[in-house]
């Protein structure tokens, strides 16, 4: 079979599909591009099925590349048998294939090596030959005695047999079945066991929970896998694998030895022992340690990228006038008013947290900001001082007959946005805590459009990000952020620079032109107008245009997910409605009511039609949730304020493997452990809550010295937990009960303990 039928099995697609979507990729087209406009051509393939067509088809292409050279290599050495070329062809893993390879792999000097040098390969294959069943008895050092020879440095026969056991045991660690085997077996049976250092005695290392560790090799969690290899790096902790070197013995002894002879037995299980310890145990313990990182890494950055979707697709508030306000007790809060363009209005500084006097002062200038600039929204930052602060700003809004939607925002990357070369291009005379305050505003107004701007391992939603492989990140989170930016379209004429380069087919050079002759000449009127920009060519257009929407433009699909190449079938369907163009989408009844089949053309079928009429019902809509917000416990803003059984609302903040990080209004995220997600088992905490999704929680434990906060979303006694009492209750807003106990929910795990002290972030 060729590539594309491995990967058309593997993935259960049709081969048709297979061909259309790589001549696709190979024509330029994107992920996005050919996911929402090419459907005829790829069968309707989802861009997860795309990624993971490219990805596979990518590694079964480097497999062959690499398969030919493997081939190339052993025949240029004249070892090429019909068997092994065999092997080799039908391997479909880089690991097995390497294996295959490496007894014919060029190597340095090794003491097989050396002792086929002073000549004793010829006494390695007598005593190969004297392991088979029915050969009598040899005497070795009868056998060795022939090759004693002081010019080539064999001194005595017990040399020469070591010399030959040499030979015999790097041919032994050779032999891809053996190591394929015992790789298996070190995965299945094998444990991985930890210590840590004496030089960190109990309780003075935030990996504890490793100093006695000992889990199976194919049951450890990726996070963990991933602790001890930091633990590791920062010389806290080793770690090895530990597995019945017995049960290895025994079995290389039953597949090698033959020979019914002592001396025979004697002599291959001494060299087996020999093989297995020096040439093979520390080379399989590494493989089977980075098999699993990479599935550490590849679990890890699935949670990462699961968390950023749904960072990234939070629901906007809405383009609106807004106040942000950056947090301060010394430095006081910067606040920075923009417009409903995110554009920066007015910017001071206010002291509400010093003294009466200033408090007053700063309640003026606010109050007096809100009405200047007919604020709607005002987004403070959850950092140090944030809860202060919106105490203050309650206290100021109250005053008011006209109140704008008070919201606490996330500066998770806040600071590394403010000090990037884009911050600094569009803000060069404010100073960081300013643009920081802008970056408030603009997240609430809408989080995608701000996001994107900032390094998304910057933005605090994964696990041990530092530690995965970067390159794989960098690569899947990148893909993240495009399906978003492209899902929800870009405004053409407010799209930042970093925003517009996520856009299909758009690299940064053609966004950033893109902006220049947008300042130059004004908004853009029509799509069509795009092709006025340097280096925006038809490809580009071709890739772009739909994702692109123009409010208030020339042509009313201009703000639409309708591709221009589809206009003149919307044209059509208009004419077959009777109605103008602009208004063709005021009668949804009528676009249902379309026989789809009458607009069928060789290129567009009927899937492109439905995209197309659903489009017309709902045209220019956002497709991210309704904007709602977490409202915080007024009387609990520091953790001293928490008590053992209180019931309080807040938001997601981080889902990890063994939980989620909850922000419950007191700078410090409380942790609730996979145990205390739901009434029932949870075997991925993804499949119960996402970030930013605003939850129920109950406070299990508080250790102020530690700043560790146990969470439970469970509730004792009622079945269906916080979401069937609300069902019952009402949506209302209840106060939180103080002074109930666990009951029988129950401690985390000690474990928690020990993985609160690694995740929470202290803001």
């Amino acid at each position: 079979m060729n590539i594309e039928q491995i990967v058309a099995g593997e993935l259960s697609l049709g081969i048709q599909q297979v061909q259309n979507a790589l001549a696709l990729f190979a024509e330029g087209g994107t992920v996005p591009f050919i996911a929402r406009y090419r459907k005829e051509r790829t069968g309707e393939m989802n861009e997860v099925q795309l990624r993971a067509l490219l990805e596979r088809h990518t590694y079964l292409t480097e497999l062959a590349e690499r398969r030919q050279t493997i081939l190339k290599s052993i025949e240029e050495q004249g070892k090429l048998t019909d068997d092994l070329r065999a092997k080799i062809e039908a391997c479909m893993q880089k690991t097995g294939l390497e294996d295959l390879y490496l007894p014919y792999k060029p190597r340095k000097r090794t003491r097989a090596t050396v002792a086929r040098e002073k000549g004793l390969e010829p006494l390695a294959v007598r005593i190969r030959e004297l392991n088979t069943p029915g050969v009598p008895e040899a005497d070795l050092e009868a056998e060795a005695a022939a090759y004693v020879n002081a010019d080539l440095g064999v001194a005595s026969a017990v040399e020469a047999l070591r010399g030959a056991s040499d030979i015999l045991a790097e041919e032994v660690s050779e032999r891809a079945e053996l190591r394929q085997h015992l790789r298996q077996y070190i995965l299945d049976e094998g444990y991985f066991v930890s210590e840590i250092g004496d030089d960190f005695p109990a309780g003075t290392t935030k990996f504890e929970m490793y100093r006695d560790y000992r889990v199976r090799v194919r049951d450890i969690a990726p996070h963990n896998m991933l602790a001890l290899r930091r633990g590791e790096a920062e010389g806290v902790l080793s770690f090895t694998i530990d597995f019945d070197s017995g049960t290895v013995a025994s079995w290389l002894e039953e597949q090698e030895i033959q020979s019914e002879a002592g001396a025979v037995r004697e002599f291959y299980r001494d060299m087996l022992a020999d093989a297995f310890e020096r040439l093979m145990r520390t080379t399989l313990i590494g493989e089977v340690r980075y098999d699993k990182k990479q599935e550490a890494d590849r679990e890890s950055i699935r949670t990462f990228e699961a968390n950023l979707r749904e960072l990234l697709l939070a629901s906007p508030a809405g383009m609106k006038p807004t106040l942000g306000i950056d947090p301060g007790f010394r430095t006081g809060c910067k606040v920075a008013a923009v417009d409903r363009t995110g554009k920066l209005l007015e910017y001071v500084t206010l002291q509400p947290h010093k003294s009466e006097r200033e408090r007053e002062q700063a309640a003026a200038v606010l109050a007096d900001l809100v009405r200047k600039h007919q604020v709607e929204l005002v987004a403070i930052g959850n950092g140090t001082a944030g809860r202060e602060t919106d105490s203050f700003v309650a206290e100021v809004l109250g005053r008011l007959d006209r109140k704008p939607v008070k919201v606490m925002v996330s500066e998770a990357g806040a600071s590394v946005y403010s000090a990037s070369e884009a911050a600094i291009e569009e803000f060069p005379d404010l100073d960081l805590t300013a643009r920081g305050a802008i970056s408030i505003a603009r997240r609430l107004q809408d989080p995608l459009a701000e996001l994107v701007k900032i390094d998304p391992k910057s933005i605090g939603v994964g696990q041990y990000q530092h530690d995965v492989d970067q390159r794989l990140l960098r690569e899947k989170l990148n893909d993240t952020v495009e399906s978003c930016v492209n899902y929800v379209g870009v405004d053409l004429n407010l799209a930042s620079r970093e925003l517009l380069t996520h856009v299909a087919g758009l690299s940064s050079s053609v966004a950033r032109n893109i902006v220049a002759y947008r300042n130059e000449n004004g908004a853009f009127r029509s799509r069509g107008d795009l092709l006025k920009v340097p280096q925006f060519g038809p490809k580009t257009f071709e890739q772009a245009a739909g994702f692109l929407r123009i409010r208030d433009g020339a042509n009313p699909l201009d703000n639409t997910a309708v591709h221009p190449e589809s206009y003149f079938i919307v044209e059509r369907i208009a004419a077959d409605l009777d109605v103008p163009l602009e208004r063709v989408t005021e009668d949804p009844a009528g676009l249902r009511a379309l026989d789809l089949k009458r607009y069928v053309t060789g290129e567009v079928g009927e899937p492109t039609l439905r995209d197309i009429v659903a489009e017309l019902e709902k045209p220019g809509r956002d497709p991210r949730a309704e904007f709602r917000y977490a409202r915080f416990d007024e009387g609990v803003k520091e953790i001293k304020d928490l008590v053992v059984g209180m019931e309080l609302e807040g938001v997601v903040t981080n889902v990890v493997n063994f939980g989620a990080f909850v922000d419950i209004g007191v700078h410090q995220d409380g942790l609730v452990h996979v145990s205390q997600l739901a009434d029932r088992f949870v075997d991925d905490p993804k499949k119960v809550v996402k970030v930013g999704q605003i939850v129920k929680v109950r406070v299990l434990e508080v250790n102020e010295g530690l700043k560790r906060i146990s969470l439970s979303m469970k509730t004792p006694g009622r079945p269906g937990g916080f979401a069937a009492r609300d069902k019952k209750r009402g949506a209302e807003k209840r106060a939180a009960p103080r002074g109930r106990t666990p009951g029988e929910a129950g401690r985390a795990p000690a474990s928690v303990q020990d993985l609160m002290t690694k995740f929470n972030r202290p803001r």
